[in-house]
């Protein structure tokens, strides 16, 4: 079992579940924590809202001196990842190069236990360079000999978050009508990453064996009444207006025109609509923690009064 004096080296530990785990692990009672990013601003987030966390700039993508916090770790918690970009470059940087650095201050090192943050992308039949890359990492922590679990999560939300549900909240905060394409009747499963990091806790505290481990939502929320749940918990005064689909299609089409990075998309539109249900397994009896039921945790992202209005950067 990790002890709370134990080192714990977090590479990428400043992005929403990094945050979200440092929060939690400093709850918790854990006092040497070590976040290793090279995202500045979230870094000064950070460091702000957990002044007694070592927080270092770091690009994990070339060999440097952030190794020597490695030395006398008892565990690692791979968090780095590339998720969007137009350029393979970043992946292969971020997710793989990166990856190969960590493994090599890890085996330097003699640090005895890692987990692995990998993704739900990993079981996708998707060619693009979020899903190769993840699948490249994933095969080269399983094939590195280094005792890990790897955790393979859905899509998050919880404190700190900018995007998905955080996003929505601020836009419905600004808006009189928040629209709905169609019926708005799209199966989502959220995953709460307050959840996601007590089970990442009890792999650290529990030291559980190798294995790959598919943390997914438990419950299967429409998107219509994952917006009235964040309308009922920011008590926003917006009203939810279903539009036809062609219609939403098209003012997505012409909203990106004028905005290069829209914050909703028409791919993202088809992928809301694409119905996918992933498999779920009792992650919590097997870590033994609690599932918070998706309506309480809808309330604690946007109600915490230390952590619910700090959002980071994209």
């Amino acid at each position: 079992m990790t002890s709370t004096a134990a080192k714990i080296i977090l590479p990428g530990g400043a992005g929403l579940v990094g945050q979200n785990l440092v929060a939690r692990l400093r709850a918790r009672g854990y006092t040497n924590l070590v976040v290793l990013d090279k995202h500045r601003t979230n870094l000064e987030i950070l460091k702000r809202v957990q002044p007694d966390v070592v927080a270092e700039y770091a690009d994990l993508a070339e060999p440097g001196d952030w190794a020597r916090h490695f030395e006398g770790a008892e565990a690692v918690v791979m968090l780095q990842a590339q998720i969007g970009g137009p350029v393979w470059d970043d992946f292969q940087r971020n997710n793989i190069d990166a990856t190969r650095h960590i493994l090599d201050a890890i085996r330097a090192n003699s640090v005895p236990y890692l987990v692995h943050i990998s993704s739900s992308v990993v079981d996708s039949v998707a060619d693009d360079f979020y899903t190769n890359s993840k699948k490249l990492q994933e095969t080269m922590v399983l094939e590195s000999g280094i005792r890990c679990p790897v955790l393979r999560p859905t899509l998050m939300f919880g404190w700190f978050d900018r995007k998905h549900l955080g996003w929505l909240s601020r836009f419905m905060a600004r808006v009189p009508v928040f629209p709905i394409p169609g019926h708005g009747r799209y199966m989502r499963q959220p995953l709460y990453v307050g959840d996601f990091c007590n089970v990442i806790i009890s792999c650290l505290e529990r030291r559980v064996p190798d294995g790959i481990f598919k943390i997914s939502g438990h419950e299967k929320v429409d998107y219509i009444d994952i917006i009235r749940e964040i309308k009922r918990a920011t008590n926003a005064r917006a009203a939810i207006v279903r539009i036809p689909y062609s219609l939403f299609h098209v003012l997505l089409s012409t909203w990106a025109l004028f905005d290069r990075n829209p914050p909703f998309t028409t791919q993202q539109l088809a992928a809301l609509t694409a119905r996918d249900e992933f498999e779920i397994i009792d992650w919590p009896g097997l870590f033994g923690v609690r599932r918070t039921p998706f309506a309480e945790a809808v309330h604690e992202t946007f109600n915490d009064p230390t952590y619910g209005p700090v959002a980071l950067e994209f």
